[in-house]
């Protein structure tokens, strides 16, 4: 598959973020994670030379089929998909980060493995602002008992919340799902809690995201084109 027009799409997104930034009124930061979920290892190749290092799996198996290919190469692994609790001694030392903590007993889970593992794993807290049955997420009512159960953990490190809103065209709802995330996390913050990381906005929606204080967005085919069957 050709990547040859990635820097065009790269260049459109990091634009389109100071644009939206400056409407939000906003001046950190904004990463980049490039979602590579089906699209092969030569998608990895071409974000790293385009210059965004941090790169997205939802497939934990996809994500460790492809690692080896970049042994030794600057590039920081993203979990942003669902994780089961008996996959998780598989995270430990291959991830920067882990979007998709959503519950108690993975909490517990993946504490007790990175602590054998003597390698701390940072992580965000999956919320489902939106209350779809259908995606993953801890109930916004229960973020806060849990957000502090995980910064109790020996081998969790708590860096923010994440959260996907519903797919649709409606900003208007995008917009009401991302703000309801960041109003938790400021609640949070006003509890002591350190948690910098907005992980929120995805290719249909980055905008809004960014709009509302996103620090991370995760970019598939806005990046890469569509995938294939």
């Amino acid at each position: 598959m050709d990547f040859g027009g990635l820097p065009e799409r790269l260049a459109h997104v990091r634009s389109e973020i100071a644009r939206r930034q400056a409407v939000g009124g906003w001046t950190h930061a904004v990463t980049i994670v490039a979602v590579t979920k089906g699209f092969g290892p030569e998608a990895v190749s071409a974000a790293v030379v385009a210059g965004v290092p941090d790169i997205g799996e939802s497939r934990l198996q996809e994500a460790l089929e492809k690692m080896p290919a970049f042994a030794g190469r600057e590039v920081r692994w993203h979990l942003i998909g669902h994780l089961q609790r008996n996959k998780a001694k598989f995270v430990p030392g291959r991830f920067a980060l882990v979007h998709s903590l959503d519950s108690l007993e993975l909490t517990r889970e993946l504490d007790r493995r990175a602590a054998a593992a003597g390698a701390p794993v940072p992580v965000l807290l999956q919320v489902n602002v939106a209350g779809e049955a259908q995606k993953s997420g801890c109930d916004p009512a229960a973020a806060p008992g849990l957000a502090k159960q995980i910064v109790g953990c020996e081998a969790l490190q708590l860096e923010g919340l994440m959260a996907m809103a519903p797919f649709t065209d409606d900003t208007a709802v995008q917009r009401r799902t991302f703000r309801a995330l960041r109003e938790l996390r400021d609640g949070l913050q006003e509890e002591g809690l350190c948690l910098p990381t907005l992980s929120m906005g995805m290719s249909g929606d980055y905008g809004t995201a960014v709009e509302e204080g996103a620090t991370v967005i995760r970019l598939g085919t806005v990046l890469f084109g569509p995938r294939t069957a």
